[in-house]
Order: C-alpha cells, then structure tokens, then sequence
C-alpha cells in the first residue's frame, strides 16, 4: 500500500482512494461508539508516508494503518458521525498506475449505520495468546527462577504516540524491552515472557492474558507519551487504582485504554472487569506488592534517568487488572521532549534504562527496604 488520498465529492460526501501495488481480496465493516469504518487486507506491506493518517478531512477525522493479526492487514477510518459506505471497488492496475481500492461515504443517521452494523457484523478477534511463547512449566526444587512478563506498548495498527522526529512509540516500547529482555537473561536469574516480539497487534485482554498464563511474578508495560507541551519531560510508574491520583494520570489511563477502539475491535461484547476484580482480596494484595515494586523501581530508574517529581502514580490501566499478577506501567518519558525521545532511540539510552530496571527488579526480590 503506497498511497492514501481524501477527496471532496460535495454534499458532506468524501472519496478516498488506496493505492495498491496489486489487486488484492478485503472486506469492511463499520464499528459505533465510536463510528468507525474498518477494512482488512491480507497481510500488506505499509509504505504510506509515516504519520499520514494523523490529519482526515471532512467526516474522516484521521486513519490508521498496519499489522492487525498475523494474516491480516487493518485500515481504520475514524469519523466522526454516521456514515454510509456508498461505494468500496478494487480495482486492477492500468499502464503505469497501480490497483486501486475507491470508496465513497456520504453522511447518513445512526439508526442506518447500526443496521448496517447488525448486518455486516465483524469477524470475531482471534486471540494472539497462542503464538506467545510461553516458559517451560518450573520443575519442583530445580528452577526457582522468577518469571517477567514484559509489554512493550501498542504494535501493529496501533502505533501509539509519535516523537518529534516521526518516530512510533510501537517501535521504541519494543526496542527497549527486547533489550531489557537480553539483560535480564544474562544475569541467569530469571525467564521472561514478551507480549510481543514484532510489530504485531496483541489486545488489552491478552497482554494481560500473557501474564497471566505465563505464571508471571511481574508483569511490565512499557510506553512513553507525547503530549503539547515539548517542554515537559521525565519517567513516571504507574499501578493500579479505582482512582487516579491526579488528573494528568486519569488522562493518560483514558488514553491508553483505548487501544482496541484504535485498532477497530467491537468492545460490545467485552465485560467490564473492573469491579469485581477490585474488590476480590486476591487483587488488593496484588496491588500492594505492584506498588512496592513501583516504589522501588521509581528509585533506581532516578538513578539513571530523569523521573516526574511524583514519579508514582496511580489510575485505572486496563492492562494492569491482572488480579494475580503484581503490574506496574512504566512511562520513559515523552516523545515531544526531543531529550527523552532520543533517550529511547539510543542504544545507550536504552541500555540505561534497561539497567536500572533489571536492579529495580533484582531490589524486589531480594525484598529491598530502601
């Protein structure tokens, strides 16, 4: 896919125009609450200009491209009220131009759009908790070693924040936990589980799914924000809680708890967990050892990097509601600070970092006091 075009066709109604290099199947279905109209592909190689989805025009607020599950590529087109697919037609390559997927929108009412919703229901997400490696069962008396689930935030149709430079935070969560992973390894002490190790979508459910099934002792999201103000910069570990801490934390946990609405999955018949999980003991306890190892973890990465003044906060993650399992979210910083985006774009940088998490880890276990 090389090319993603919005044209004006009057009357509130758009065209837009995909370029492909050859004809190819796909599908679309459309999504409320909020509207969105999604189009799968087989697996397609991206190679429209980075960061060209942030800005839509007319009814099409942005768009999103990118890996959705193994076998599938996704388009997701944000809109911002009901809409109707007038048209959607492939079309093969003529002389010098390449294929061509045409499709026309037109404003339309919302009780239309659910009907067609209703009957161009969207196929069921397939779990991608199978194809994560899981480690081998612990052996009674002959492997004590701790297992740490690491997540590197968002992947595939889901880029997450982008830097100054245009760089995706998909890419830099996953560059430094490959490298906190190697560390880790080499210190003999531990086994660790990842989320994802490609530029993959993996759900909110299953990231914690992973942690889960895996057994693991930690589990570690790995993000880094980008918000208006370049100047603000700085790490932050976040845990669990009914309630956020303040409002920038609330905000934030909004923001990432929508991953799946950003990848184009139908959240209708997901349940919220949320209380019944809060108030089970189980989860109370494991939120208290999360937040000791947020306490510890904020110290020795301050050791290493620049920490926010209150470098533990508190919201309502969703991928940290495993009731089993102690989370935190580690935020590196923001890539709107050119200094914390090339924090996290050097391999020094990384190494940093992946440092004084591997000692905030090895802290823990050995139940640090200070």
């Amino acid at each position: 896919m090389s090319a993603i075009r919005i044209a004006d066709q009057g009357g509130g109604g758009l065209r837009l125009q995909i370029d492909i290099s050859q004809l190819v199947d796909f599908h679309f279905f459309v999504l409320a609450d909020p509207y969105r109209v999604v189009f799968d592909f087989p697996t397609l190689k991206w190679q429209v200009v980075t960061g060209a989805g942030g800005h839509g025009q007319g009814m099409i607020q942005g768009f999103r491209f990118g890996r959705f599950q193994p076998t599938i590529s996704r388009l997701v087109l944000d809109v911002s009220e009901p809409v109707e697919v007038v048209r959607a037609v492939m079309a093969g390559p003529q002389g010098a131009a390449p294929a061509r997927l045409t499709v026309e929108l037109r404003p339309s009412d919302r009780a239309s759009f659910l009907e067609t919703m209703r009957r161009m229901a969207p196929p069921a997400a397939k779990s991608n908790v199978a194809a994560v490696p899981q480690p081998a069962a612990r052996v009674p008396g002959k492997d004590r070693r701790k297992v740490i689930v690491l997540d590197p935030g968002h992947g595939g149709v889901d880029p997450g924040a982008t830097g100054v430079s245009g760089v995706f935070e998909k890419d830099l969560t996953l560059a430094l936990a490959q490298e906190l992973r190697r560390k880790l390894l080499a210190t003999g002490r531990y086994r660790v589980v990842m989320t994802r190790d490609g530029d993959e979508f993996i759900s909110l459910g299953d990231r914690v799914r992973v942690g889960r099934e895996a057994h693991g002792d930690l589990f570690i999201s790995i993000h880094a924000d980008a918000i208006s103000d370049r100047k603000i910069r700085g790490g932050t570990v976040y845990t669990l809680s009914q309630t956020a801490s303040d409002k920038e934390a609330e905000a934030l946990a909004t923001k990432e708890n929508k991953a799946d609405i950003i990848a184009g999955i139908d959240l209708g018949g997901e349940s919220d967990v949320v209380t019944s999980i809060l108030i089970d003991l189980a989860q109370r306890e494991t939120m208290n050892h999360s937040a000791s190892f947020a306490q510890v973890l904020v110290k020795e990465l301050g050791r290493k990097i620049l920490m926010h003044k209150n470098g533990h906060r508190f919201a309502g993650f969703r991928v940290l509601k495993a009731p089993d399992v102690p989370s935190v979210l580690i935020e590196i910083g923001y890539l709107s600070s050119r200094q914390d985006e090339d924090l996290l774009r050097t391999d020094l940088g990384r190494a940093k970092v992946a440092d004084a998490v591997v000692a905030g880890i090895d802290r823990y276990f050995a139940g640090a006091k200070s």
